[in-house]
């Protein structure tokens, strides 16, 4: 029997054997690689942090703007608030004297007048028709709004009055546009057009001149209770220009209409606003000397604790 010898294990050619290694010019050229890529992170790094900062510094600009227009906003209202204090003792002073002097409260333009506006407290008291009256309210709003865009040479694009609310889509916007339909009483104006309208074309009889007071009572109660039931429900209209700032100009406006109104009501209109705007130059000298005399007693009286 013929045997064989044991066979050897074969070796392995050294190709297989052999580690591959990474030649040095493919490490040379590796290693400006991996550096170009660590200097594109810093660089990324570096650019987010400049992004950041130049954010920061201008969230810290808008806020500094932000807080100058609002101090600027206050010094306004608190320049006006004199002027609503001058308007309101004149006002009451003035009313006052046409009332019970002059025994005003006696005429029939009066009474018509109290007659339209009490009809149109009860009415808002008592609730009836709210949704009408809120609706006609939002109406009155929007339209004047766009009026005095329109005033402003503005542009209306879109326009929507609803029971939730209303809005117009305008390319200009400042203090009147956004304040107007809180001191114009809109269907007041309305009211005043239409009659004027009428007497153009026919002749209107003398009994319906009261009744055209009694629109005015109505009408101007109706703007009045309506802007206070709308002003603490958060209106953007406010917050334009700042709701302190606001309130001054909405109150100061409403006063000098409702005195161009009772002006309007006298028997001699230009006399009347004559004489209300003499008596409130007095008033408001006799305020401003008031005052500096009050300032300048409290300087001396802090000069003379600093003597002591």
């Amino acid at each position: 029997m013929k045997t064989s010898a044991p066979q050897l294990p074969t070796k392995r050619p050294l190709k297989n054997q052999r580690r591959e290694r990474v030649s040095f010019a493919e490490v040379m050229g590796a290693v400006p690689l991996r550096t170009h890529e660590q200097v594109n992170r810093r660089s990324d790094s570096r650019e987010k942090k400049c992004i950041l900062a130049t954010s920061i510094a201008m969230d810290e600009e808008v806020d500094a703007h932000a807080w100058v227009n609002r101090l600027l906003r206050r010094c306004v209202a608190l320049v006006l608030l004199p002027l609503c204090w001058v308007t309101s003792w004149t006002f009451l002073s003035r009313f006052s004297h046409a009332t019970f002097d002059l025994e005003f409260w006696k005429t029939a333009e009066f009474w018509y007048f109290a007659t339209g506006s009490l009809v149109m407290l009860g009415w808002f008291l008592s609730g009836l028709g709210k949704t009408v009256f809120l609706y006609t309210y939002v109406l009155g709003h929007e339209v004047t709004h766009a009026v005095f865009v329109l005033l402003f040479r503005g542009r209306v694009m879109d326009f929507y009055v609803g029971l939730d609310g209303g809005y117009i889509t305008t390319n200009k916007t400042n203090m009147m546009i956004a304040l107007s339909p809180y001191f114009v009483p809109f269907w007041s104006i309305v009211g005043a057009l239409l009659y004027a309208l009428t007497g153009c074309f026919s002749e209107i009889p003398s009994e319906w001149h009261r009744v055209l007071y009694a629109v005015m009572g109505f009408t101007w109660t109706f703007h009045m209770v309506w802007t206070l039931w709308m002003i603490p429900r958060d209106q953007p209209d406010l917050k334009e220009n700042g709701t302190f700032l606001s309130l001054v100009v909405i109150y100061l406006a409403n006063l000098l209409i409702l005195v161009g109104l009772l002006c309007v009501a006298a028997d001699t209109p230009w006399d009347t606003m004559r004489d209300f705007w003499m008596e409130w130059v007095k008033t408001a000298t006799m305020g401003a000397d008031y005052s500096y005399r009050w300032v300048d007693a409290l300087i001396t009286h802090f000069q003379t604790q600093q003597l002591y």
